[in-house]
């Protein structure tokens, strides 16, 4: 608006005042600005109203939620600490944790090395390695569910725990590569070239000068990681179903749906413990994730 507003008043040829085409052309911007902040107002309650829902019907009664009430009367705080007193709820965050941050960084410490290759290193096969990646990022993951599950839980016994989810994460992943190697790209050459002259070697030059510098890069593919893991519902299923000491939190909501009867306020209120620590997590980090990923795509 204050864009619009500063238009000056006279703006004539000799300081009169406005002439008809500049008075249109004052109304046009006024309506821009109407149109497009109207829409940004529109998208943002789009996104917002479906989370204020979600945590005022985890503040009703059970008689109360999804009726046609949309605002509680009384505030039920106790929903949270009834899924918190729920048989296994800690268990769950301990299991998510574990999942999300281990596997996170065993992605990003595996990942990084062969970005780093494949981004900075000359030699033949580069191009066909990289299209290897790429090929993997387009594989679903569902293709290859069957054989993985039949040799984790067949051949190395480890069905109704999470390590087979979590031991493949220290070979690295595509997408996590190939977003590491578009990010490594607009580092510039010479400041390796500086390091090694200095006599760094290739892992020197990377722990001293790739990292420090790849933070943003790295900060995006943490995340993503660490987002995927925390919501993750089908790997858990497949493997942890059996034995709900190894549950994690996006599978343990299951359990407040029963058979005939579903306590939506407790489930809801389970369902915003679940997505807190994700959004807190975005919001400090979410600087050094839009920079990375703007990033990746400055250099191809």
């Amino acid at each position: 608006m204050a864009q619009v507003l500063d238009l000056p008043e006279t703006a004539g040829p000799a300081g009169g005042p406005a002439t008809p085409a500049q008075r249109v052309a004052r109304r046009k911007a006024l309506l821009n600005w109407i149109a497009v902040h109207a829409l940004g107002v529109a998208a943002a309650l789009f996104f917002v109203l479906p989370f204020v829902f979600l945590v005022l019907t985890s503040l009703m009664s059970d008689q109360q939620a999804l009726t046609r009430d949309l605002w509680p009367h009384p505030f039920e705080w106790a929903n949270y600490k009834r899924v918190f007193d729920t048989p296994g709820f800690l268990t769950w965050w301990r299991n998510t944790l574990l999942y999300a941050g281990l596997g996170t960084v065993l992605t990003v410490v595996s990942s990084l090395p062969v970005a780093y290759a494949l981004a900075k290193f000359r030699f033949r096969g580069r191009r066909l390695s990289l299209m290897l990646v790429i090929s993997m990022m387009m594989l679903p993951p569902q293709v290859v569910v069957i054989p993985m599950y039949l040799f984790w839980a067949k051949q190395l016994d480890l069905s109704g725990t999470l390590w087979p989810l979590i031991i493949p994460m220290a070979f690295g992943d595509a997408f996590s590569i190939f977003l590491l190697r578009q990010f490594l790209l607009t580092i510039p050459d010479e400041y390796l070239d500086a390091a090694k002259v200095d006599g760094c070697g290739e892992l020197r030059a990377l722990l001293r000068v790739v990292v420090p510098m790849a933070k943003p890069g790295i900060a995006a593919v943490a995340l993503f990681q660490f987002f995927y893991a925390w919501n993750d519902y089908f790997g858990p299923q497949i493997y942890a179903s059996e034995n709900p000491g190894a549950w994690t939190l996006s599978y343990g909501l299951e359990s407040f749906k029963g058979a005939h009867h579903t306590d939506w306020n407790l489930t809801m209120a389970a369902t915003v413990l679940v997505m807190a620590p994700v959004i807190v997590v975005f919001f400090f980090a979410q600087k050094a994730f839009v920079e990375g990923v703007t990033l990746t795509g400055v250099k191809g």
